[in-house]
């Protein structure tokens, strides 16, 4: 039997556990894959579970639905709030990912996560490949409106470049001050709702296209809410980087294996 809670972060959905006692240290494939299934388990776009680590105040591993590993932005934002609920620490949290050590503090319903800098971005035709925890392709177009990014981010996880190790696809419209952003996620293999290291790569794409200096903040607006993206720009480094936006319970239960 398995004790579980669920997180969504802009629509972005989370299986949360309770690692403390590491009895999920070793958890299995076909466990996270059944308990993330949308039909025969709980359902979610990934399974994270957090204990305390001598690394900070605690610990979060991040697994996709087929579970894969790799960093989360908005499962990380969603693991604060856990983390908090568990009493792992008090006013800002320090905690251990895959990709090293971050910071957030909890401001009402809203967590601000930093994010790790980012020096640089690469191009592919005139496409854009931004690196934000985890890997991100990013297209501008005219309008989200008009695109399958099931079928489009199909076509570009599984090309001949990308095929080996996946990648996020992304397709963002720029409005006046702020960017609409559709994303294909690597290991869920389908659309998600939001992607916070999505929402990131691409605010950082869109001023490095600009290539304008100095600190900025961006309204991302994505198919399960707003997030948010500020940071500073300077010299080809984009540093003191923030993903903030909502996290919040939405029920608990428990599973039998």
């Amino acid at each position: 039997m398995i004790h579980f809670e669920k997180y969504q972060g802009t629509g972005n959905d989370f299986i949360m556990l309770d690692n403390r006692s590491g009895e999920y240290d070793n958890i299995t494939t076909n466990t996270i894959q059944y308990l993330c299934n949308r039909r025969f388990g709980i359902g979610a776009d990934g399974l994270i579970w957090v204990k305390p680590s001598e690394e900070g105040h605690f610990e979060m591993r991040y697994f996709n639905a087929d579970g894969t590993r790799s960093f989360c932005g908005n499962g990380a934002r969603c693991a604060v709030k856990f983390a908090k609920s568990l009493g792992l620490f008090g006013e800002m949290a320090i905690f251990h990912a895959i990709d090293g050590i971050h910071e957030a503090v909890i401001e009402g319903s809203i967590v601000r996560l930093k994010m790790k800098d980012v020096s640089e971005i690469a191009h592919d035709g005139e496409n854009y490949i931004v690196h934000t925890g985890s890997p991100h392709y990013i297209r501008f177009v005219p309008s989200i409106d008009t695109i399958d990014i099931v079928n489009l981010g199909k076509e570009i996880r599984y090309n001949d470049a990308y095929r080996l190790e996946g990648i996020n696809v992304n397709t963002v419209e720029v409005c006046d001050d702020s960017i609409k952003l559709l994303t294909y996620e690597r290991g869920v293999e389908d659309e998600t709702l939001s992607c916070g290291t999505g929402a990131t790569a691409a605010a950082l794409a869109t001023i490095f296209r600009t290539n304008k200096n100095g600190a900025f903040s961006m309204p991302v607006h994505v198919k399960g809410g707003d997030l948010e993206i500020s940071g500073v720009y300077e010299e080809g480094l984009f540093h003191s980087l923030y993903l903030s936006g909502p996290a919040e319970k939405v029920f608990d239960g428990t599973i039998k294996l």
